[in-house]
């Protein structure tokens, strides 16, 4: 079954792209033969705009089959005819930015204009730099190390990646798993979230529409459990990155080893946002109330846990609850809305339980509740601060991945520094001091992927992306990534053109 929905064609303008299915493989769509249907749904309405059949693992086993195939014409192009193609495909994308835009909206409940101004053009940036990228992939240069022998070393493509991805960021993540394993020469099997697949469905449409050859890009739309599984255990596939929480990291990672696979992980976050007493406090109020509410909450590097350093603390509180309480709710694509949705019922139902549960040790001092009215039907969670918990409550330690943040006070540096460390996490974190020794400190202390200072949230394609401890391992974005993508061979020639080397006497006669 593939039908549309009911959504009118300003929302949905490129609905027509789904006709033939949510399976992309070998370069065109296909239905799914898993036998079973899934409803993409706008969360704002609750409607169904797509109805699909989900993939099974004989379109697994089709989709790595046609990356398998393409993979030796793919790997022996030369850089230049890699970055060609992909600046191809920047334009392309670029030339269809408002279909994306309002595919990613309608699917994932994000206000318009972030996925005009932050989702769309990042994803277009992230071509154009994995253009350039793919030209400057060099080994270590050539040199004598031994005395006898010239050494150097060669990057070549690992094979087939199978890529996993989650659907808080559809499109970004999907370029973040492809870009950098084509650009490197692999070839991809991306499995999106099933809530969310049309944006990496279109993506790998502009893909082949802009000339990079069948079977390089394939899309797998199916759940986790059937499609996401095979696809990690699969023995053709030589790769998986993965990005989502962190239990299930855990049962990738176990698939994956026990098929001696290269592995990356990007999972959960619990960002602290430490706030020294010599801080900009409107500046730090306003990059809390942005960096915990962006995209509703659900990026794994949103600010989620701010320590605010005592003398600060109960202004700190005040203003950044007044702050929230403006931040306007409603309909993803109308002018004035500045928060969408959560990506569905369940996950705003499953935020709400948190917060439910925290009334019991800590106060809510602004939301905690679905909004009522036209909101209602949707998937609304209202921004909520909560101030006065433990630090090993659940809300300090779990992540949330909602509109929601939590503030706690501390004395000294010392506190404040061992309270951003105080959790299984460390993708993301942010320090706020004029006190460049303070901040500095901070970024060396914090144990955590990304360190930003006085601001939260920015990231850009030349810097990598990637956490510490529960959080995972690799990096997604910049040249750093290809160390993902890319095996290390050591090529070694003797220069002496001597029949019996000398070190041949540790194995057979005398020198």
């Amino acid at each position: 079954m593939h039908k549309p929905g009911s959504t009118p064609q300003d929302r949905f303008p490129a609905a027509e792209r789904f006709a033939d299915g949510a399976q992309f493989i070998a370069g065109r769509l296909t239905k799914g033969a898993s036998g079973r249907t899934h409803a993409v749904v706008d969360p704002a309405t609750g409607e169904e705009v797509y109805t699909y059949d989900l993939a099974g693992a004989d379109d697994v086993d089709a989709a790595v089959a046609a990356a398998r195939e393409a993979f030796p014409a793919w790997a022996a192009a030369t850089p230049g005819e890699r970055s060609d193609a992909l600046h191809r495909f920047a334009a392309v994308v670029a030339e269809r930015a408002e279909d994306f835009a309002r595919a990613e909206s309608l699917q994932c409940g994000k206000p318009l204009k972030l996925s005009r101004e932050f989702d769309v053009p990042g994803t277009i940036d992230n071509i154009t730099f994995f253009a350039g990228a793919a030209r400057h992939l060099a080994g270590q240069s050539a040199g004598e190390y031994s005395g006898d022998h010239t050494s150097y070393v060669r990057r070549e493509p690992i094979g087939v990646v199978g890529s996993i991805a989650p659907w808080n960021y559809p499109l970004q993540m999907a370029a973040w798993k492809i870009l950098p394993a084509i650009a490197a020469g692999n070839t991809v099997v991306l499995k999106p979230a099933e809530l969310t697949p049309l944006t990496s469905l279109l993506f790998a449409q502009a893909a082949t529409d802009a000339g990079i050859p069948d079977g390089v890009i394939n899309i797998v739309t199916g759940t986790g459990k059937e499609a996401g599984e095979h696809l990690v255990g699969h023995p053709d596939v030589a790769m998986t990155s993965f990005t989502g929480s962190t239990a299930v990291g855990k049962r990738v990672a176990e698939i994956a080893t026990a098929t001696v696979k290269r592995l990356h992980l990007e999972l959960g976050g619990k960002a602290p946002f430490v706030v020294f007493d010599d801080a900009d406090l409107d500046a730090a109020v306003n990059g809390a109330v942005a960096g915990a509410l962006i995209n509703t909450g659900q990026d794994c590097t949103a600010a989620t846990r701010a320590y605010v350093q005592r003398p600060l603390y109960d202004a700190f509180v005040e203003r950044t609850a007044a702050l929230m309480e403006t931040v306007r709710l409603g309909d993803p694509f109308a002018p004035g809305t500045d928060l969408g949705p959560l990506v569905s019922h369940a996950q705003r139902d499953r935020v709400a339980g948190f917060v439910e549960r925290a009334r019991a040790y800590a106060r809510v001092v602004t939301g905690g509740e679905t909004p009522l009215g036209d909101l209602a039907r949707g998937a609304y969670y209202r921004p909520t601060l909560i101030a006065d918990a433990a630090q090993d409550s659940e809300v300090v330690q779990s992540e949330i991945f909602g509109p929601v943040l939590v503030v706690l006070p501390f004395d000294t540096d010392d506190e404040g520094i061992a309270l951003a460390n105080d959790t299984p996490y460390g993708l993301a974190a942010s320090a706020w001091s004029r006190d460049v020794y303070r901040t500095g400190r901070a970024t060396r202390e914090i144990k955590a992927g990304c360190v930003w200072i006085n601001d939260h949230i920015p990231i850009i394609s030349e810097m990598p992306h990637g956490g510490y401890k529960a959080s995972g391992f690799g990096k997604d974005m910049s040249a750093y990534s290809f160390e993902e993508y890319t095996q290390i061979k050591h090529v070694m020639f003797d220069n002496t053109a001597v029949v019996r080397k000398d070190w041949h006497r540790t194995v057979f006669g005398d020198r």
